[in-house]
């Protein structure tokens, strides 16, 4: 039922799953529900919750992914960045969160599922120096996308772009005029759900 749940919301999304990728996710969200009961990861403590409002949600941005180097800024448990990792095996994918113990689990996960294009990152965002630039970074629960923008500046490639998850409230912050919003339909999941895609100004 479970999988059958993954595989039809993606679908829905026109995104078609292999079997290593649903094995793969579904595997990371059992590790997160595992870890939760130590760890507390996050709220959601069910499969079926977990799918709709972490894989499915994750998957959503899928589309708007292209190949340059990913990095995922207060990544907690890994969402979106460790779904974009399972979903892109080519993509150098790197998350980062200032909290131990939701890196150890990053690690732990990366180990688990065989996530070679994973690096997991536990420093403060604004003391993060990267080489080379990434060309595409992403938040999905991090901070206002002014505060994002102002402390990853110095991670972004000159030609590169944010993609910055955000729910109902997006329509009440304050964003740069190059920003555009698309909404996203995640099956299952009734709250509003918007990616604002950010070009960096030069």
């Amino acid at each position: 039922m479970i999988e059958a749940l993954l595989t039809s919301g993606a679908q829905t999304m026109n995104i078609e799953l292999n079997a290593t990728q649903r094995t793969q996710l579904l595997h990371y969200l059992q590790l997160i529900i595992k870890w939760n009961k130590t760890y507390n990861l996050s709220a959601i403590r069910t499969m079926e919750a977990g799918v709709n409002k972490h894989l499915l949600d994750s998957l959503s941005i899928i589309p708007f992914i292209d190949q340059s180097p990913l990095l995922d800024v207060g990544a907690g448990a890994g969402l979106p960045g460790i779904v974009i990792s399972i979903m892109k095996p080519k993509l150098a994918v790197s998350v980062l969160d200032s909290v131990g113990k939701k890196c150890r689990f990053m690690q732990f996960a990366k180990t688990q599922l065989g996530l070679n294009n994973l690096s997991v990152v536990n420093q403060r965002v604004e003391t993060f120096k990267a080489q080379p630039c990434f060309g595409q970074i992403t938040a999905r629960a991090f901070a206002e996308v002014d505060k994002t923008l102002k402390l990853t500046q110095h991670l972004l490639c000159d030609n590169g772009h944010y993609l910055l998850m955000k729910g109902a409230n997006a329509q009440q912050e304050a964003l740069p005029k190059e920003a555009t919003h698309h909404q996203l339909c995640v099956p299952n999941v009734s709250d509003q759900r918007f990616l604002i895609k950010i070009r960096k100004k030069i």
